[in-house]
């Protein structure tokens, strides 16, 4: 039973037991039932209000999840474009053995023999040597 239909059964019991509202304890007792009938109209409308939240709530979720969908999958393209792009022209990332900073260079500044690091100013070369030997040794198996 919901509680307004607790508090009719109530109500029903009073009136079919012949209850005297004129008493004492009948007008305490009737005050408790009138109580009981407001709270009972304002939980039911809390009630109705929650699940109007919860509704709207899914709702808002559901609209979040295309929004996360459309932004994360367009940075997951981009990300992968970006990288082709990079390597499409030739660039290559080489970690600086003194600071550790990531310098973007091209084949040709590879080549370069005063290939420094732009942030220290630490000049090195790139060994190929390790390269070749793996091509090598894939080559032989």
């Amino acid at each position: 039973m919901e509680l307004k239909e607790k508090v009719a059964f109530i109500k029903g019991l009073m009136e079919g037991m012949e209850f005297d509202v004129t008493t004492k304890e009948g007008k305490v007792l009737n005050a408790i039932v009138e109580l009981l009938d407001q709270m009972a109209d304002s939980v039911e409308q809390i009630d109705e209000d929650v699940d109007q939240l919860y509704d709207e709530v899914d709702a808002i979720s559901e609209d979040l999840e295309d929004v996360e969908s459309c932004l994360y999958s367009e940075d997951e393209d981009s990300e992968d474009d970006d990288y082709d792009e990079e390597y499409e022209a030739g660039l290559y990332e080489i970690t600086c053995p003194n600071c550790g900073e990531v310098v973007c260079v091209d084949e040709d500044m590879l080549a370069d023999e005063n290939l420094a690091c732009p942030n220290c100013g630490t000049k090195f070369e790139v060994d190929f040597s390790e390269d070749e030997e793996e091509t090598e040794n894939s080559e032989d198996e």
